[in-house]
């Protein structure tokens, strides 16, 4: 009789199940449990590709694939967020602390910077012996240094360290360029930038040609720039509202209102394309899309401690003056109180120093000089000059001397990124809306202030020393922001609320480049001392 083939499949049972077992064991010791743990620390590891594409300009792509439950994704604009999972012990967290991924820093902050024809910008240096034609001034040494100047090689102990420079007063656009070529978030992919800049040399262009030329000369440069702009497709994004360019003469020289040749400057900022950007310069106009930022100074700090050490040394200056004025007469102008300005401080003898500016006179373009007599006096007098403001201010904030206005345009409706809104925090303000009104006697009303209140207005004027000076672009400040970085600051703040306007379907031309008829009256500025 035939066997069942049940019973013959049962008497091979032991050496299958034998088999099987064999193959199950050779197969656990060849698995890569590395895959399933993801590293020895138990933290889920992504791979080089997606590790960079978080740290980098990638990371603006709004495609997030979820790679596992445990990996949290930043939406484009979030704040930076650390890349966690679950912790089993202390051990494993002090080893995730150094593997966190965060979010670029420089998302919202990111600067394209156009690549201007040589002859918007290196051109006008290297023709550095013709921006001053008809003068006898000579402009190449102050352009060596990134802009800075020679540097002063006698500071005759008024002076801390090698950081002092004989800098040019008009020369703000080139080192902004020179500062900007080395921030931290500059970008060649102009579709993720918040703002273009447009390193166009407006200043020089205009000093080569304010003598002497018609205004087709004056304006060639600048309708050629604009030109030149707007057929990029970066204009095109936002018309020129996200770009800005930086000047270092006053505003109101872009800004000739006729085509009479008699007339001042040039007419760029009146140009239909230049009324969509911004412009920073040394001192504003009364148009809204005009900004003012600080003159340079000569002090070009190159890391944190230089600042501290003058900050310590102004603090504990002895002061032998109780105001001083250096500056010059300017009996052409009507109205110009500086005439009487000088008369009170001969007349004060001892309590005030004059450091007489007038035309020929050189100790007012000595660094150490003017320093001297300012870190020796606790007050500085700051009346407008040739315009409403003037370098001086800020060589008195360097020094610790409190500064003096006569007028709101000289500082309080200018700098507004960089100075205290609440002005009486770091100033005197006696308002003289015309020399028919004088009448004040700047030695008793200057006694009038407490110590306690000038121990107070010193402290703030030193703290603003980082705030006005641009350091040097070779190094970095780590822990203080200078002139160039609230400058950069401020347009980016004010280009994200254009942006914003368009995106809640505003028309962004809507006060963008209005005059602002009562910027530099006295009626927002009423309450003086």
């Amino acid at each position: 009789m035939e066997n069942p083939i049940s019973a013959k499949c049962c008497n091979y049972q032991p050496w299958f199940v034998l088999l099987v077992f064999f193959v199950f064991c050779f197969e656990l010791l060849c698995f890569d449990y590395s895959a399933i743990t993801g590293g020895k620390t138990g933290v889920a590891i992504l791979d080089n590709n997606h590790a960079k594409a978080i740290s980098t300009q990638n990371s603006l792509s709004h495609d997030f694939t979820e790679i596992s439950n445990d990996t949290i994704y930043p939406l484009p604009n979030s704040p930076p967020i650390n890349v966690v999972v679950n912790k089993t012990d202390e051990a494993n967290k002090k080893a995730d602390t150094e593997e966190e991924l965060k979010v670029d820093s420089c998302l919202g902050r990111y600067i394209f910077v156009h690549d201007l024809p040589s002859r918007f910008n290196n051109d006008l240096v290297k023709n550095c012996r013709l921006l001053t034609r008809g003068t006898d001034k000579n402009m190449c040494p102050y352009l060596e240094n990134l802009g800075f100047g020679h540097q002063i090689e006698n500071p005759e102990n008024v002076l801390l360290n090698s950081s002092w420079f004989l800098t040019n007063q008009f020369l703000l656009e080139v080192i902004f360029h020179n500062k900007m070529k080395k921030y931290e978030c500059l970008t060649n992919d102009s579709s993720i930038a918040s703002a273009v800049f447009v390193p166009f040399y407006a200043g020089l262009d205009m000093s080569m040609y304010l003598w002497g030329f018609n205004i087709s000369v004056r304006d060639s440069a600048s309708l050629s720039i604009v030109k030149w702009l707007a057929e990029k497709p970066e204009w095109k994004r936002m018309w020129g509202r996200d770009h800005f360019l930086v000047a270092g003469r006053i505003a109101w020289d872009f800004r000739r209102q006729t085509d009479n040749e008699s007339d001042w400057g040039s007419k760029l900022r009146f140009l239909p394309e230049s009324k969509n950007m911004s412009m920073l310069s040394i001192e504003s106009s009364s148009w809204n899309n005009d900004y003012a930022i600080p003159y340079p100074t000569c002090f070009h700090p190159s890391n944190d401690s230089e600042v501290f050490q003058w900050q310590d040394r102004m603090r504990r200056q002895k002061r032998r003056y109780l105001f001083s004025f250096a500056g010059a007469p300017r009996p052409e102008y009507q109205n110009s109180i500086r005439g009487k300005i000088i008369d009170q401080c001969l007349a004060s003898k001892n309590q005030c120093k004059l450091l007489d500016c007038n035309y020929g006179a050189t100790n007012c373009d000595n660094p150490v000089t003017v320093m001297r007599i300012f870190q020796s006096s606790i007050f500085c007098l700051q009346p407008p000059g040739d315009s409403y403001t003037r370098r001086s201010i800020f060589d008195s904030v360097l020094a610790g001397c409190i500064p003096v206005f006569f007028h709101p345009g000289t500082a309080y409706a200018q700098y507004t990124w960089h100075l205290p809104k609440n002005y009486t925090k770091y100033s005197v303000y006696i308002p003289v809306k015309d020399l028919s009104e004088w009448k004040i006697n700047l030695n008793e009303t200057l006694l009038g202030i407490s110590e306690d209140r000038i121990l107070a207005l010193r402290e703030e004027v030193v703290s603003l020393i980082p705030r006005v000076v641009y350091a040097d672009p070779s190094s970095r400040l780590e822990t203080l922001e200078d002139a160039f970085d609230l400058a950069v600051k401020g347009i980016l703040e004010r280009i994200e609320s254009v942006r914003n306007m368009i995106i809640e379907g505003k028309d962004p031309s809507i006060g963008f480049a209005d005059e602002d008829d009562y910027k530099y009256t006295f009626s927002s500025h009423e309450n003086g001392i």
